[in-house]
């Protein structure tokens, strides 16, 4: 499979980004690159080799949740643009 400037253009379309067309190209270059990576992952011979599931055979340790208040609401909320006295205030993004 190659990536051509068509599917450039729709990947960069659903990610939202605007390419120029020196952009596009290096794009296309980097893309290609990483699918040839891809093709010589699949070139290896990985017959009788256990697929990883966790980087390491240590257990994973967890420590107890304990609920305790570390700082307080006036701490919190001591460095927040705006606040009610008691929740951060934030702008409205959805309409």
């Amino acid at each position: 499979m190659t990536i051509d400037e068509q599917t450039v253009d729709k990947i960069a379309h659903l990610a939202r980004l605007e390419l120029g067309a020196q952009e596009k190209q290096d794009m296309i270059a980097d893309m290609n690159k990483i699918l040839g990576f891809m093709d010589k992952l699949n070139e290896v011979d990985t017959t009788g080799v256990e697929p990883l599931i966790y980087m390491t055979d240590e257990p994973n340790t967890l420590r107890e949740d304990v609920i305790k208040q570390e700082i307080t609401t006036a701490e919190a909320l001591s460095n927040a643009p705006d606040h009610d006295g008691s929740h951060f205030l934030v702008a409205k993004v959805i309409k």
